[in-house]
């Protein structure tokens, strides 16, 4: 080792060179900046050539030098008179001994202490390790730049892209350009992206894809922890989970525990069912195979025919084995609209696969000129179109005949029946009975009919009662118009609650108390 300027005089002699044996001497204006000589440590071989502007050294074989806390080895290194040195073969940079740097070729400015390293370059910590053709590291800043490519490896995780920068002290990795971070789990694309390696957590800053076996995570911001699969995601933030779909303004996803969280714009689509559900908050537990919405919650039934549109305190939609979805429960005033079907009740269960939908406590349904309540209200539908409908315990249907005067129809339980979405037969059974306005064709008041009867089947044709079939010894009277006072002209339990019934898509959010 050349610890001694002596030692190198006299070995440079042995060897039969001119040794110009001079201390470094450093420009007034680099000791003012504090700015230390670049200084040789060891060479086999030592020769020094003076020329007009100073001195030239040479360390050829075993070469090492030194500046502060940093060691410079190489194979052949030439040290100028203004601070510079130039190294090739198996250059080896050690940075306090946390930080490594190699490469075949080196110019280092100890002035500035910044250096400049190609072909073959690997930088490496405790953390990870870079691989490039060419980086440059400025030891003031601790910092290391790559504009031609790089690849990093980081426990599970290898990184790479086009331009990168590290920030030693920090543990942290800039990247930008075709960046791709791939983990034995997922692959993600990137323009922009940072990662720290201590702590493995890549932070999303611009549009990023993550792609694993089932999931696919889009977001332009975010965090994403390589160790734990936690993900905070907080702009144009999308994740795919086989055939469903979330978007929000802040999602948490675990993918470990497959539980998720979003606020603000929630927005969840089944792509197989074309059911979308909306809101402001909600919790989706992939395990379980549920979801959870809440906050001005709304789902939407897409339909060839038409779409239903429901709004609801909560929403909860369950899925199937398959990840498809199963059932659909909506939660507390609940209120939907179609353009050829509308409905309101405290809550509705809909069974997607067998196209079964509950209406439960209070129900009221409308459909063209009728209105239909009872206990609960179950809607069988077939080809996205009403089959039928079975109004269970204090079935009622009442349709307006003019500006004062109904139709109606009741009896403990109704099953009604549809074509091309048009009611037209209506089975009754248990204490049947009806009301209804018999009119010429011309509109002109026929009289009164008031039926009772165990069973009745009611034909309806254009909204109308065309005929009635009576099961069982039937009571039934055609009444005068002026022979049936006022109250008799409504039936025990009438209620007509036209002004609850939502005119479009926008009034599924109304809901009044009376």
């Amino acid at each position: 080792m050349l610890h001694d300027r002596r030692y190198l005089k006299a070995k440079a002699a042995a060897a039969g060179l001119a040794l110009f044996a001079c201390l470094p001497i450093l420009a007034p204006s680099v000791r003012a900046q504090g700015v230390t000589r670049v200084s040789i440590e060891n060479a086999d071989l030592l020769r020094v050539d003076k020329v007009k502007e100073g001195t030239i050294r040479k360390l050829i074989g075993n070469a090492i030098l030194r500046q502060d806390n940093t060691l410079f080895y190489c194979d052949t290194a030439i040290l100028d008179f203004e601070n510079n040195m130039r190294a090739t073969g198996n250059v080896h940079i050690d940075y306090d001994d946390s930080v490594h740097v190699y490469g075949d070729f080196l110019f280092y400015n100890g002035n500035t202490r910044i250096a400049i390293l190609d072909s073959n370059v690997t930088m490496t910590d405790q953390h990870a390790t870079l691989y490039t053709d060419h980086l440059e590291y400025d030891r003031n800043q601790a910092i290391a730049y790559y504009f031609t490519g790089g690849k990093i490896i980081s426990e599970d995780n290898v990184l790479t892209s086009k331009i990168g920068r590290y920030y030693t002290r920090m543990k942290e990795f800039f990247f930008k350009d075709s960046v791709v971070v791939v983990n034995p789990d997922y692959t993600m694309y990137a323009d922009t992206m940072r990662y720290n390696t201590e702590t493995e957590i890549v932070y999303i800053e611009g549009p990023t894809d993550i792609i694993g076996e089932e999931n696919h995570i889009y977001s332009e911001e975010g965090w994403y922890d390589t160790r734990t699969n936690q993900s905070e995601l907080t702009k144009n933030n999308r994740i795919t989970h086989l055939e469903q779909v979330l978007k929000g303004d802040w999602i948490y996803y675990d993918r470990e525990r497959e539980y998720g969280k979003a606020l603000g714009n929630v927005w969840m689509k089944d792509t197989v069912q074309d059911i979308i559900v909306e809101g402001g908050v909600s919790e989706f537990f992939r395990k379980d195979r549920y979801s959870y919405l809440t906050d001005s919650a709304r789902a939407i039934l897409i339909e060839n025919m038409d779409t239903l549109f429901m709004h609801a305190d909560s929403f909860i939609m369950v899925l199937d084995t398959a990840n498809k979805a199963k059932t659909i429960f909506a939660y507390h005033r609940m209120k939907f609209y179609r353009e050829d079907l509308q409905g309101m009740s405290d809550s509705l269960v809909y069974r997607v696969q067998d196209s079964v939908i509950a209406m439960l406590k209070n129900p009221v349904l409308w459909s063209d000129e009728n209105q239909m309540t009872a206990d609960s209200i179950w809607i069988h539908l077939s080809h996205n179109r009403i089959d039928s409908m079975v109004l269970y315990n204090m079935a009622f249907i009442i349709s307006r005949d003019s500006t004062d005067t109904f139709n109606q129809i009741k009896g403990k339980h109704m099953t009604a029946y549809f074509h091309d979405n048009k009611l037209f037969r209506i089975r009754v059974e248990g204490n049947a009975e009806t009301l209804y306005f018999v009119r010429e064709d011309s509109k002109e008041l026929i009289g009164i009919n008031k039926s009772i009867s165990s069973a009745m089947i009611i034909r309806v044709e254009d909204n109308k009662i065309k005929d009635t079939y009576y099961i069982g010894q039937p009571d039934a009277t055609i009444f005068p118009e002026d022979e049936l006072p006022a109250p008799d002209l409504i039936l025990r339990d009438f209620i007509w609650m036209e002004d609850h019934r939502p005119a479009d898509k926008s009034a599924i959010y109304i809901w009044r108390q009376d």
